[in-house]
């Protein structure tokens, strides 16, 4: 082995625990930005089945009856 080699294996080795912690936080990281995306996923599909479910439905009719404000109306004009 060259000792360029050599020397880049030690410090390797020497850094070995901080590497191994940072590549475990990664994957961590990693695990929860794609729970919380595919929950975001699973939500927003929820929702839009709900609103489309909801838009199928018959709504009540009111029927809202004007004439007394027409008349008032005509009263005033008068």
């Amino acid at each position: 082995m060259s000792q360029e080699k050599v020397d880049r294996y030690k410090k390797e080795k020497a850094n070995r625990k901080k590497i191994m912690r940072r590549e475990r936080i990664m994957s961590i990281v990693r695990k929860a930005v794609l729970t919380v995306a595919a929950l975001a996923l699973i939500c927003w599909l929820g929702y839009s089945a709900y609103d489309i479910h909801e838009a199928n439905k018959e709504r009540a009719v009111a029927e809202v009856n004007y004439d007394a404000v027409t008349d008032y109306l005509n009263s005033l004009s008068e």
